[in-house]
């Protein structure tokens, strides 16, 4: 059966599980190249498409994606980066394209239905639940972490293209951060680089350059060399595999004894022992100042509601 004899919420669905077509970032593209056949009209040329230096997507970015949210209600940010395409980006720009000018040609194209489902897209992506930290007093206080990063783990392969786990540990490990030194820490958008931001990394406190990483490479070396030869005190949080990593990288560039490479899950469950005391309510009130602090982040400097964390319901009984 061919697409067009489906319902086109039908095929609208087809094609974005095929593409994956389910991260922020993702939805912003057929929402501009929808609104762009709305206006070029129909078949529409993939080139027109594509900037003088075809290295993006014509219009694809922050102001036109909210431009068109605005028009169904819609005031959140769907994506601050979505400018930023890629070569990816053009590809499914094209298969979408060709997607379009099949059903028009077949004459099962309703535009206003296609922009529809977009948006229903993105009102369930910004609906999408949190994470759930259980607390299971059986286990142990890594345990509850690492069940949470494993969500995020989850969440990250069925989103390709996303750094779920990333971002999830850099606000986790702000959110630490704030509790041990206040207003000195910043947070920044995990989309957010290093470089040209004049920051010696994800977090910088007095001489320390804190960064936050789930796959340490030689880059990361790099920059910490850089912070030494600043005079700084540079630290890699990281996790699993990327421990031994960083290590070895910093055996061979040197510097492993001027470096600290810290778990990241080891970390945050002595701050939640330390500031529990010796009681089951205490590491349950810990945790929860975690999440709160963590959730304020998200709510500052992310746009992706489903980012927050909450405690289970099953954890506070």
């Amino acid at each position: 059966m061919s697409e067009g004899a489906r319902p086109i919420a039908e095929a609208l669905a087809a094609f974005a599980d095929q593409h994956g077509i389910k991260s922020k970032g993702a939805l912003c593209l057929p929402l501009v190249v929808t609104d762009h056949a709305r206006v070029m009209g129909l078949p529409l040329d993939p080139n027109r498409l594509r900037t003088d230096k075809e290295g993006q997507v014509l219009g694809l970015g922050k102001g036109k994606v909210q431009q068109i949210l605005a028009r169904h209600g819609i005031t959140r940010v769907l994506a601050e980066e979505g400018g930023r395409t890629s070569r990816g980006s053009l590809g499914k720009m094209s298969a979408y394209v060709a997607f379009l000018n099949a059903l028009a040609a077949e004459g099962a194209l309703d535009l206003h239905e296609a922009e529809a489902f977009w948006i229903a897209r993105v009102r369930e992506f910004f609906a999408a639940k949190p994470f759930a930290l259980r607390i299971d007093p059986t286990l142990s206080v890594r345990a509850a972490v690492r069940h949470l990063f494993a969500q995020a783990e989850a969440r990250q392969r069925e989103m390709q293209g996303t750094m779920v786990v990333g971002t999830m540990m850099q606000h986790l490990v702000g959110a630490r951060l704030t509790r041990i030194y206040g207003d000195l820490i910043t947070h920044h958008s995990a989309s957010t680089k290093d470089e040209g931001q004049a920051r010696p990394g994800d977090f910088d406190v007095g001489d320390l350059a804190i960064h936050v990483s789930t796959a340490p490479g030689e880059a990361l070396i790099r920059k910490c060399q850089t912070n030494l030869a600043g005079g700084q005190r540079p630290v890699i949080m990281t996790m699993g595999r990327g421990v031994g990593l960083a290590a070895g990288l910093a055996e061979n560039a040197a510097i492993a004894d001027r470096l600290d490479v810290l778990d990241v899950e080891q970390w945050l469950a002595a701050g939640v022992l330390e500031q529990a005391g010796n009681s089951g309510p205490g590491r349950l009130t810990a945790f929860d100042g975690l999440v709160q602090g963590y959730n304020a982040i998200v709510d500052a400097v992310e746009t992706d509601p489903s980012l927050r964390i909450e405690l289970a319901t099953s954890a506070r009984s």
